[in-house]
C-alpha cells in the first residue's frame, strides 16, 4: 500500500470548517449592518467597509482556497499513485497559507489595505501568497513527474491551473510596490489592471473547482505514455 500524505489533506479539510463559519458568520453580521448600522459599535474594525473585505477574502480565498488545495493534493495523489513528492514543502503550503490568512484577517479590519477590490492585501502578504503558490507548484509538479501511471489524468492539470493566482499576486504587487509608487499608475489604467487582477483571482477558483472533480478518472485522461513519457 501507498503510504500517501493524507495529513496535509486533513489539516485543509479542517480549515475549511473552521474558514468556512468565519468568513459566512462575517458575512451576516455585514448583512445584518446593511438593516442596522448600529451593529457596528461605532468602532472602525467593524465598519462595514472593513469587514466587506474581509468577507470576501475569507470565503474566496480561505474557505474556497483550503477546499482546492486540500482536494488538490489528494487526488493527484491517488491518480499517480505515488506520494507527495516532498512532505515537508506540503506542510510549508498549508502553514504559509493559514498565516496568509491570519495576516489578512488581521490588517483588513485595521484598515491596511491597496484600497483596490479583490487585491486589497498589501505587498508583503502578497509576496508571501507568492512564495507559497511556488512551493505548491514545486510539489505538484514533483509529484506528477515520479507518478507510477502511465496517464496524466485532466484532473492535475486543472488543479495547476490555481497556479494563476500565483500570477495575480505577481503582477498586482508589481504596480504596487513601493519604489514604483512615485510613478502612479492612474484612471483607466487603475480600472484595467484592477479587474485584470480581481479575474486572474477569482476565476481559477470558480473553474478549477468543477473541472477537478469531474475529471479524476481514467476515463479522462489527457496524455498518454507516447504524449508525455
Amino acid at each position: 500500500m501507498q503510504d500517501y500524505n493524507y495529513k496535509v489533506v486533513k489539516q485543509f479539510a479542517l480549515m475549511i470548517v473552521v474558514w468556512g463559519i468565519v468568513g459566512m458568520l462575517v458575512g451576516v453580521i455585514i448583512a445584518a449592518q446593511m438593516t442596522w448600522p448600529v451593529l457596528n459599535l461605532d468602532l472602525p474594525w467593524l465598519h462595514f467597509g472593513r469587514l466587506m473585505p474581509l468577507h470576501t477574502n475569507a470565503v474566496i480565498f480561505a474557505f474556497g482556497g483550503c477546499a482546492l488545495m486540500g482536494t488538490s493534493l489528494y487526488i493527484v495523489q491517488r491518480t499517480c499513485q505515488t506520494p507527495l513528492f516532498s512532505n515537508g514543502l506540503a506542510a510549508f503550503v498549508f502553514w504559509g497559507w493559514q498565516l496568509v490568512i491570519l495576516s489578512a484577517a488581521i490588517t483588513l479590519p485595521l484598515g491596511l489595505t491597496t484600497l483596490k477590490e479583490y487585491a486589497e492585501l498589501e505587498w508583503p502578504i502578497d509576496i508571501l501568497i507568492t512564495v507559497v503558490w511556488v512551493a505548491y507548484a514545486i510539489v505538484y509538479f514533483g509529484t506528477i513527474l515520479k507518478r507510477k501511471t502511465r496517464h496524466i489524468y485532466v484532473a492535475n492539470w486543472f488543479s495547476l491551473h490555481l497556479l494563476s493566482l500565483s500570477r495575480y499576486c505577481i503582477y498586482s504587487t508589481a504596480w504596487r510596490f513601493p519604489s514604483l509608487r512615485q510613478n502612479p499608475i492612474r484612471s483607466m489604467q487603475v480600472a484595467s489592471m484592477r479587474w485584470s487582477s480581481g479575474g486572474m483571482a477569482t476565476m481559477p477558483w470558480a473553474f478549477s473547482a468543477s473541472c477537478i472533480t469531474l475529471y479524476p478518472n481514467r476515463q479522462n485522461a489527457l496524455f498518454t505514455p507516447t504524449d508525455c513519457p
